[in-house]
């Protein structure tokens, strides 16, 4: 029996429609049943993360992704996942309110960057202000040994990403991911997290000689291998993200 994950969604509403079709690409199924059943709260009511931790004059988004978490959990769901790196900065509040797992990307996307620098190294990330500022990604990649390195033009960034949440994913926003990525190789962060889901939606324009990796892909594999686990007996699909 592959078992239900619940999606904390609407974060943006692109990302949580991205994240499952990836889904569906990550298993190589013959019929329907032979794909992740799902329950999507599609939420884009949930306060700005931005506004409450950047710019520091909106609501707190965690009372509400505890009671989606409760939600998803009373539907059935055997963990939870959520395709938005800077609300991961609220991880607590669904954790606390819920006795199910929850599939945590930044910890799963900082593992797998551990797996490509050496101790010592840089990881470059591509990610909301909000991120940089509550240093999200910091402490993680410094347990192993790594710093965080971000682009310096905060403005262009937050520009960028509310073009592409306004539905502009053009050559705009794709030219501030390049520029941004260009400067983490001129600061030795050879390997990159696009670690904000409105940038999934442009992955293909970072800079060349970059290594870079969607953390959104990570968490589509630990759902992936989440949902065919079970009591030690796993499916192995197939495809799988590098």
């Amino acid at each position: 029996m592959i078992r239900r994950v619940g999606i904390l969604g609407g974060m943006g509403p692109q990302a949580t429609i991205l994240v499952m079709q990836k889904l569906l690409d990550a298993v190589p199924a013959s019929d329907d049943a032979d794909h992740i059943p799902l329950i999507v709260d599609q939420n884009p009511q949930v306060p700005s993360r931005i506004r409450h931790l950047f710019e520091g004059n909106g609501e707190d988004p965690g009372p509400v992704l505890a009671e989606m978490a409760r939600r998803l959990a009373a539907g059935g769901a055997a963990a939870l996942a959520m395709p938005c790196n800077t609300a991961h900065h609220y991880a607590k509040s669904i954790t606390s309110a819920v006795n199910v797992p929850f599939l945590d990307m930044v910890a799963l996307s900082v593992a797998h960057a551990s797996e490509r620098v050496h101790a010592g190294g840089r990881v470059g990330i591509l990610a909301s202000p909000a991120v940089r500022k509550v240093a999200l990604f910091d402490a993680p990649l410094a347990a192993r040994q790594l710093t965080a390195v971000y682009p310096s033009d905060e403005a262009a960034m937050l520009a960028a990403i509310r073009r592409i949440k306004a539905g502009d994913t053009g050559l705009q926003a794709r030219e501030v991911l390049k520029a941004a990525s260009e400067e983490l190789l001129r600061e030795g962060a050879r390997v990159q997290m696009i670690a904000c889901t409105e940038f999934s939606l442009i992955a293909d324009s970072v800079a060349e000689g970059a290594e870079a990796f969607d953390t959104l892909d990570i968490l589509v594999a630990a759902i992936r291998d989440f949902a065919f686990s079970t009591g030690g007996t796993e499916k192995q699909p197939q495809k799988r993200f590098g």
